[in-house]
């Protein structure tokens, strides 16, 4: 729990710093996704306030590699957040030697709000059974959150992400610089960015498929029980079973039918 309620202390202001670079700050990145490479030269100075953005994400994923390895509990997925931490933080360092800080600032904004709510709803989860009892507000707040957060990673990375990064660094890029150094590995790291995220929205869909499966499948085995014990009976109920021809079926004392009677007999 404190490590949840660290990442989101830590998410909630780098993305409240992105949106205020984006939005307040007079870039118009978002707006005009070309803009990031008009006037691009390698080696310009980066400014100020999007160095800071960008000593913050690299100080934070540079410690989240060192407590990754010396100060977090060993999981299962260990393994798979050293990567991502890694690959990040490589990200950030070769964005900004590059001075593709621009695009940087973008992709930053567009992550970060889905950490935010993940970060969040993992809060919500733990709160909502603390003290061994159930509490409604955590839980409506979790609930919520589930369906937030899968709102926002298809919003900002599968829609978005698109729509202003990858325009801007496949298209509007070439126009601006047509010899831009490291195009293809730039854009094939973005590419892959997204497709992990179109992977994991698919995983999450099969997992939804495969709980409703289950659900209907113990809907109908409970259905199977239920009419076995109707059909079948108790011993008492079967000794005062009486046929109802016009049925075709007998009848329990209750009013209940059970078990097709053959056909009546001829005259």
């Amino acid at each position: 729990m404190p490590e949840s309620a660290w990442k989101l202390t830590f998410y909630t202001l780098a993305w409240s710093y992105s949106a205020y670079l984006l939005f307040f700050a007079g870039y118009s990145f978002f707006q005009d996704p070309g803009s990031a490479f008009r006037g691009w030269q390698s080696g310009i100075p980066v400014p100020r306030d999007i160095a800071i953005a960008y000593l913050i994400q690299g100080s934070f994923y540079g410690h989240s590699v060192y407590a990754t390895l010396y100060m977090d509990a060993w999981r299962r997925d260990s393994i798979v957040m050293l990567a991502h931490h890694l690959i990040t933080l490589a990200l950030i360092a070769f964005s900004y030697a590059f001075r593709y800080h621009n695009v940087g600032v973008l992709v930053l904004f567009l992550h970060d709000i889905s950490d935010v709510q993940l970060e969040l709803t993992k809060l919500n989860v733990y709160f909502k059974s603390r003290g061994g009892g159930r509490h409604l507000i955590n839980e409506v707040v979790s609930n919520l959150g589930c369906v937030s957060f899968s709102f926002s990673w298809f919003w900002f990375r599968l829609y978005w992400f698109p729509l202003k990064v990858l325009y801007a660094t496949c298209i509007t890029s070439l126009e601006a610089v047509p010899n831009i150094p490291l195009y293809f590995f730039f854009n094939f790291l973005l590419f892959l960015t997204l497709m992990v995220g179109l992977i994991i929205i698919i995983i999450i869909i099969i997992i939804i498929i495969i709980i409703i499966g289950c659900i209907r499948n113990m809907k109908r085995g409970y259905r199977t029980r239920v009419g076995s014990s109707v059909r079948f009976g108790s011993a008492q109920e079967r000794l005062r079973l009486r046929p109802d021809w016009k049925d075709s079926r007998w009848v329990l004392p209750d009013g209940r039918r059970a078990v097709s009677l053959p056909p009546p007999p001829k005259p």
